[in-house]
């Protein structure tokens, strides 16, 4: 597997993101509350609260969403992009998943890297604490677009879908 240099500083108190196991797509980030203060910290809605002194902080249910931070900073290559996807665990037992997954680090991107995640469960909270794994980073190669304007839509060509979308393959 082709291995990528990415520099990082790490401002909080938890270890530096490794592969689990040697064919691991993704790095699991763990939630840092490191110099962080009660609510005002976070963004949100739906309920959440953070205490300092108990380094945890907690999400309430039925749509609650915050963001949370990692105390990681990072300097990608050009050309490249880090996705924040959802641990399948926390999806499964909790209802926990990522707002706008995958959420992408661009390679400009300098600042602490936050990830928002929402509590679908309709019925139970959960306490997200320090160090708890809380989403997956997998590094990926991308391309800009060169857009190349064209007269008409004729001009796209022609394929055997056309302009069918929204359900229009199939069930």
């Amino acid at each position: 597997m082709k291995k990528v240099t990415v520099q990082i500083f790490n401002k909080g108190n938890q270890p530096i993101p490794q592969y689990e196991t040697i064919n691991s797509a993704g790095v699991d980030l763990r939630a840092d509350f490191t110099g962080k203060k009660k609510s005002e910290d976070f963004l949100g809605s739906g309920g959440y609260s953070y205490w300092e002194e108990s380094e945890e902080l907690t999400l309430f249910a039925k749509g609650g969403r915050v963001l949370i931070p990692t105390g990681l900073h990072i300097a990608l290559p050009e050309g490249y992009e880090l996705q924040i996807r959802p641990r399948s665990g926390l999806a499964l037992k909790h209802g926990i998943t990522i707002v706008n997954t995958p959420g992408t680090i661009d390679a400009d991107y300098r600042g602490e890297i936050g990830v928002i995640l929402i509590n679908t469960d309709p019925h139970h909270s959960l306490v997200i604490k320090a160090g708890e794994r809380i989403c997956q980073a997998v590094i990926k190669k991308c391309e800009q677009i060169e857009w190349e304007v064209v007269k008409s839509q004729d001009d796209l060509g022609s394929t055997e879908r056309g302009e069918g979308g929204f359900g229009h393959t199939g069930k």
